[in-house]
């Protein structure tokens, strides 16, 4: 096969998309480049399951030799995917799932793996660009082509695809997918962007995907394999049509019992009752009639929701019962147990010192987190048995949405808070939004915790049903209008702007109008909650919790440092030895003490300002004697400092011999005289006994 390549422009930069080179017995496959970064995707496709659901699976490699480094550990080797592959995965497969067709069940699966990272240009967006081209050229079928795209804002300029460099600069980090139609996946985070803005930023990715798309179409059409047949879906239009007149009104019943486990049951009800009724007076046409009550049962729910009435009872823009209950756990940091409607989180925040950051090794380099937000899902909160294994994907992605939420508001750490905070939200009721109810909990913990964030950050899932001309947006989603819905769409922030963003969208066309109407019922949702949020607590707590250890900086020279480390690190180790306290001493001279009791942290401090003391002139010190020689003695007076005391500054009159006056260890009062250059003390009994009015025994 011919080596193919298509070049397109995101920005001001070149994409280069090749095929032909690699992977050639893969269903299809490229190689995408943005600067030295490369990844090579596959698409590969195989048998029908039968499952019942389409069985994708989107998985992103990393290899550290793509960036020129060895893995660490004892073995070497890359191991479990990070949790940036597990996010990367998710930000595939979320674009990419929705354009398959409904009756496609062959097992599939899209490889993303990272060739080269020049640690310059991030390689997930370049993932998704390159999957859904491998997809293109393969013979799976697919209404694509997709592309990603990210989008940063410098000093009032959007970027396309900013460098690491430009991210660090930016006040947003927002990745979308788009396809020749609409934008089908936005994920990101702001520092507290205003709405409109948001949106000129979408529409912005928008415009600069469109060179890669039409590259994409072209590659198909040049190259690509003919596309595998699939079945159409099946219809029942007159099964649905005897279902929908003899159970609708039971089935809107059903749907509108407030309840979710009894509407559930409700539901259930119905459908043995329509199975029971066709397996005596239509046996043979079963299975038509249980496809037909599905499909009546999401066309009555739908009707329901374009009507203006949701299953709660709920107009579309009214928000759940929201109950907050702040410092609920007694040993915790920080806590708070946030309930809207049935779903419940339970927040706890940990403060703990630098030294407990988390260190990563990352295709980007060395990376250190000092705050994290880890969400768990148990089955429970469903009322289901699910055993406690590894995170799963949902989790790390729904645990990093609401981290991103809550960044923008947290001081700079550890620079002005000098801890490692970590958060984490157990959900123990779930009914939509519990990654919003993550980041409600958060905010009400970080400032029980006494964190000093300047307001609130709150979340809201919106929703949205729209048939032809017609859509209802809605607030605050239960999870079963989520299901239904045609668009999922989170959107955190604070009073002054959006701080976290998702969007995941099944139809084509949403328009500028329609985003702004969204966004706008949002901020209002948003503002609702931030009010009760603000009426459980307003501000942090003045003090930190009795449980949370105390972390102190203070500043010696940087010539000090080695005074305060010692030989090996003996005299570090001694503090921390004698006082229960841990330190830690950086390159630029920042000491940070922390410990769980204030007097000992003191201690520390004490000690450590005495390894790095400077003398001052005329100041009077008591210091040992460390060595007498003919013409003086060597006394220090400070921790690691020594001055030359002179025979004649030893007393007034003559002196034989420094041994008449001075021994080794004894301890004695002299005065600072002079700080000769290069470090030279000298110093002067005879002048500190004067000064002091003391008369010499000797």
């Amino acid at each position: 096969m011919a080596i193919y390549r298509e070049v397109a422009r995101i920005g001001d930069r070149e994409l280069i998309i090749e095929t032909g080179r690699m992977a050639r017995q893969a269903g299809g496959s490229v190689v995408v480049q943005f600067g030295e970064s490369m990844v090579l995707c596959t698409a590969t496709a195989g048998g029908k399951r039968n499952l019942g659901f389409f069985p994708l699976v989107c998985d992103y490699v990393e290899n550290q030799w793509a960036a020129g480094s060895i893995p660490g550990g004892y073995f070497k080797r890359e191991a479990k995917p990070s949790t940036k592959a597990t996010l990367t995965s998710r930000l595939i497969d979320r674009p990419m799932r929705p354009l398959f067709p409904k009756t496609f069940e062959n097992e599939t699966q899209l490889v993303a793996w990272v060739i080269s990272a020049d640690r310059v240009n991030d390689t997930d967006v370049l993932s998704i660009t390159g999957c859904s081209a491998a997809l293109m050229l393969s013979d799976i079928p697919f209404a694509g082509p997709v592309v990603g795209v990210r989008v940063g804002r410098v000093d009032g300029k959007f970027i396309a695809n900013p460098t690491f460099e430009e991210r660090e600069r930016s006040e947003m980090d927002i990745v979308l997918a788009v396809t020749l139609d609409a934008i089908v996946m936005v994920e990101g985070s702001a520092k507290e962007t205003p709405d409109e803005i948001m949106i000129d930023a979408l529409d912005f990715g928008r415009d600069a995907a469109q060179d890669a798309l039409q590259a994409q179409v072209r590659m198909a059409e040049a190259i690509g394999k003919a596309k595998t047949a699939v079945e159409e879906a099946p219809s029942f239009p007159k099964h649905e049509k005897e279902v929908e007149k003899r159970y609708a009104k039971k089935i809107v019943a059903a749907l509108t019992v407030p309840d979710k486990h009894e509407r559930y049951a409700a539901i259930n009800a119905v459908k043995d009752e329509v199975v029971a009724y066709y397996e005596e007076k239509a046996p043979e046409e079963l299975d038509a009639y249980k496809e037909a009550y599905g499909n009546i049962r999401r066309k009555v729910s739908r009707e329901m929701i374009l009507d203006g009435k949701r299953m709660d009872g709920r107009g579309p823009k009214d928000i759940r019962d929201i109950t907050i209950e702040p410092g609920y756990l007694p040993r915790s940091h920080g806590s708070a147990i946030f309930t809207r409607g049935e779903t419940q989180t339970l927040v706890s925040v940990t403060l703990g010192t630098e030294r407990e950051a988390q260190r990563l090794d990352t295709l980007e380099g060395d990376e250190t987190r000092n705050f994290m937000l880890h969400y768990n899902f148990p089955g429970f909160c469903v009322g289901e048995v699910k055993p406690f294994r590894t995170t799963a994907r949902r989790e790390i992605g729904h645990g990093f949405l609401a981290e991103r939420a809550l960044t923008a508001t947290l001081p700079d750490l550890p620079a002005d808070f000098p801890y490692t905070i970590r958060i984490v939200s157990d959900v123990l009721e779930s009914n939509g939004s519990s990654s919003m109810a993550s980041v409600c909990g958060g905010s009400i913990a970080l400032m029980d915790a006494g964190v000093p964030i300047p307001r609130h950050t709150a979340g809201i899932a919106m929703g949205m049903i729209k048939e032809g001309d017609r859509y209802q947006i809605l607030s605050d989603i239960l999870g079963d209008e989520d299901h239904l819905g045609d668009m999922d769409f989170k959107i955190c922030g604070t009073e002054k702007g959006i701080t976290a963003f998702q969007l995941d969208t099944k139809i084509k066309g949403l328009n500028r109008e329609t985003m702004n109407a969204a966004i706008g019922q949002a901020r209002a949702g948003i503002q609702h909650i931030l009010n009760l949020m603000t009426q459980t607590i307003s501000e942090p707590r003045s003090d930190l919790a009795d449980t949370a250890p105390r972390v102190v900086k203070i500043k010696v020279p940087v010539s000090a440092i080695g005074a305060v480390i010692g030989q090996g690190g003996s005299t570090i180790r001694g503090i921390q030895d004698a006082t229960g306290t841990t330190v830690m001493i950086s390159d630029d001279g920042t000491v940070s003490i922390s410990s769980s009791n204030a007097l000992k942290a003191q201690q520390a401090i004490e000690i450590i300002e005495g390894l790095t003391a400077t003398p001052d002139v005329g100041a009077i010190y008591m210091g040992t004697v460390k060595k007498v020689v003919d013409f003086g003695a060597f006394i220090e007076i400070l921790p690691g400092t020594e001055g030359l005391c002179h025979i004649s500054e030893l007393t007034e009159g003559r002196v034989d011999s420094v041994d008449d006056i001075l021994k080794e260890g004894d301890e004695v009062m002299v005065k600072v005289l002079e700080m000769e250059r290069g470090g030279k003390i000298r110093l002067s009994r005879r002048a500190a006994l004067a000064e002091k009015g003391e008369v010499d025994l000797n």
